[in-house]
């Protein structure tokens, strides 16, 4: 199997070793590294690699802003990206997934998880720190959602979406309901193809503006 492809972005060197270090150790291979946003987006235009990895903070142009060059709605080809970050400010956070992140993680969240970030957008799905995942989602319950909330689901596809807010994997949505991987996966992308959005997050906030997770 080919070691998944990702460029790091940060400002600051002990940083990006330290990611390095990290991908390296769980089998995942970094294709260049960026000091800047506006190199980091040159480096992934002309590298395509499988993930980026973004810092917020950085000169000439910041993470969110890049982020939205390289995986924004109107972006054509874009590449997944993943946020790394030592802010979890809440309007970084919605900013950050407005602009087509696939995942927003906190730089003491640890390697594993780190590791599973990078996997999970490479798969198409969407991971945020557990630590600021309720408190984001929570946002919901007051915002309107672009989805419709009268969008007619099955009732297996409502199980899906409650398991998805609960933070559940697709293997433990698999475990729990004692289906398949590729079962849910194919549930997702159907559920994902009728509420309109883009990833597992916006499902969840979907669940979260409807009240459907706390039905």
């Amino acid at each position: 199997m080919t070691a998944p492809r990702v460029l790091i972005a940060d400002d600051q060197a002990i940083i990006r070793t330290g990611l390095r270090s990290i991908l390296e150790a769980h089998g995942i291979e970094v294709v260049a590294e960026a000091s800047t946003g506006r190199e980091a987006v040159t480096l992934a235009q002309h590298l395509r690699p499988d993930v980026a990895l973004l810092d917020i903070r950085m000169p000439e142009l910041d993470g969110l802003a890049a982020t939205r060059l390289l995986a924004g709605p109107d972006v054509e080809h874009p590449i997944p990206v993943v946020v790394v970050t030592t802010f979890d400010l809440d309007e970084y956070v919605r900013t950050a997934i407005d602009n087509g992140a696939s995942g927003f993680i906190l730089k003491d969240a640890g390697p594993a998880l780190l590791a599973e970030a990078v996997r999970a957008a490479i798969a198409g799905d969407a991971l945020i720190s557990p630590s600021i995942t309720v408190r984001y989602l929570r946002h919901f319950a007051t915002t309107p959602t672009r989805a419709d909330p009268t969008v007619a689901l099955s009732s297996r596809e409502i199980e899906m979406v409650r398991a998805i807010a609960r933070g559940l994997s697709n293997n433990e949505i698999a475990a729990e309901h004692f289906i398949s991987v590729s079962t849910v996966k194919s549930h997702v992308a159907n559920i994902q193809a009728k509420l309109n959005v883009r990833n597992r997050v916006e499902v969840a906030g979907w669940a979260w503006s409807t009240g459907l997770q706390r039905s």
